[in-house]
């Protein structure tokens, strides 16, 4: 068991460069600065904030947002294969990260409702 493992936390940006979504702790760093990283629902601040095994990390990468829980913390910086071993993708599939889909109520929903503005109004 590595010194992470036995201490049940690692810091953020290493983790970042151990599982492979930065090459450098800097590059880790650059994406806490521009905001695109949550650590459970929370903007991550300081690159020295803790991880834990549960935790759920969400990563604006370019166009693609990514949300992670993680399974198990990394004592080195992985191979890629063994850095997937370490996480598994959340809600993958229903992203939205350019926000195209509208929020509106679905067209069936819609016309099974009254409208809330009388017809002679419109």
């Amino acid at each position: 068991m590595s010194e992470s493992e036995g201490a049940g936390s690692i810091r953020i940006d290493r983790l970042l460069v151990y599982l492979r979504f930065a090459r450098t702790r800097s590059a880790a760093q650059a994406l806490i600065d521009a905001h695109a990283l949550r650590r459970n629902r929370k903007h991550v601040l300081r690159g020295s904030e803790q991880v834990r095994i549960g935790d759920v990390l969400t990563l604006a990468q370019g166009e693609r947002v990514r949300v992670i829980e993680l399974l198990a913390l990394p004592g080195r910086r992985l191979s890629p294969a063994l850095a997937l071993s370490h996480y598994r993708e959340v809600d993958a599939g229903n992203l939205d990260p350019k926000g195209q889909k509208s929020l509106a109520a679905s067209p069936l929903m819609a016309a099974s409702q009254p409208p809330d503005v009388p017809e002679d109004l419109v």
